[in-house]
């Protein structure tokens, strides 16, 4: 008579990586990007006896920038400049023949894409806490960009302190960003500058920032921003029209009608409230600011669309440039 010892006495197998060698043991898994194949663990430092982070690299799909460095050598590089209590600092790094780990500080804090249902003033209170991390990262010799802001790259604690991780595309900003990392980062939450190949400034991440807000405000998912596009949305009438022109201010197209960067942006959200009725006069000065983008945006749209006519028209085969040829012929005859 056969026995089934299924799940009788049984030793589970654990399916982490083991990594007694270099001094940690893995306590579960974070999460995984699939695309590239990196899984972020939750370890244990058996020697500072403090909980850790180790992210995963395939070195096989780890390609090269201009410069000829790997996607986590440029991200160690980062984060071997920052000191700050809200930016997860980097620890060790270590390789095997496949892959390569980077271990860095662990937070007790959770993404922010997992948080739900934030009142208008814990927005507020978010945007405040990642606006001066951005701060901090812009007041550097060599402003730093993070490039792929979100609510996942986000994470918050319970008295809702926003740390700022995954520094894997950051740039310092006088550092030239090769053609095949441009538009790397989420799409949706990637400035349009960024899309159309044009420097970055202080203000690219913060058109992130103003993304990521609207996820919160709206309670939307990241891939439904990606798969749509950015649209702002029509806010309920509670929100504060100084609030509402804030977050406009945040997400324009053109760089140069953002706020210059995170300290101006800071500045003018902590004078303002998220919530309750307007002044007239606040209520009239905001609406002109509104509708002086608008038109702005619209006959933007109009001259792309001129544009595009004329070269439909002198491009067709009959058209207006083969006339004026056949008239120039004609003048040229007589």
């Amino acid at each position: 008579m056969e026995l089934d010892v299924r799940n009788k006495g049984t030793i589970p197998v654990s399916h982490h990586p083991d990594f007694s060698v270099q001094g940690y043991r893995v306590i579960r898994e974070l999460g995984r990007n699939h695309a590239d194949g990196r899984i972020t663990y939750l370890a244990y430092d058996c020697k500072s006896q403090q909980s850790v982070v180790i992210k995963k690299f395939n070195i096989a799909h780890e390609t090269t920038d201009w410069s000829g460095s790997k996607a986590y050598e440029r991200e160690i590089a980062i984060l071997q400049q920052i000191e700050h209590p809200r930016i997860p600092r980097y620890i060790n790094s270590f390789a095997t023949s496949e892959h390569f780990y980077l271990v860095q500080e662990y937070k007790n804090a959770v993404p922010l894409g997992a948080k739900c249902n934030c009142s208008p003033t814990e927005v507020k209170q978010i945007a405040i806490s990642l606006l001066e991390i951005l701060v901090y990262l812009q007041q550097k010799i060599d402003p730093i960009i993070h490039r792929d802001i979100k609510p996942e790259n986000i994470l918050v604690d319970e008295q809702l302190n926003a740390y700022l991780v995954d520094f894997g595309l950051a740039r310092q900003q006088s550092v030239k960003i090769a053609f095949t990392t441009l538009s790397a980062g989420t799409p949706g939450f990637i400035p349009p500058e960024e899309q159309f190949g044009y420097a970055l400034t202080k203000a690219s991440d913060l058109y992130s920032v103003g993304a990521t807000l609207i996820c919160l405000l709206t309670n939307s998912q990241t891939a439904n921003i990606g798969h749509s596009g950015l649209q702002f949305p029509k806010l309920e009438n509670h929100f504060h029209p100084s609030f509402r022109s804030w977050l406009w201010t945040m997400v324009q197209p053109n760089w140069k009608d953002r706020y210059p960067n995170a300290t101006v942006a800071l500045a003018a959200l902590q004078s303002i409230p998220v919530t309750g009725k307007a002044s007239v006069i606040e209520i009239l000065l905001a609406a002109m600011k509104l509708k002086k983008r608008t038109a702005m945006l619209a006959l933007a749209g109009l001259g792309m669309l001129a544009v595009g006519l004329t070269t439909l028209i002198f491009s067709q085969p009959g058209g207006a440039t083969q006339q004026l040829e056949e008239s120039q012929s004609l003048i040229d005859f007589q």
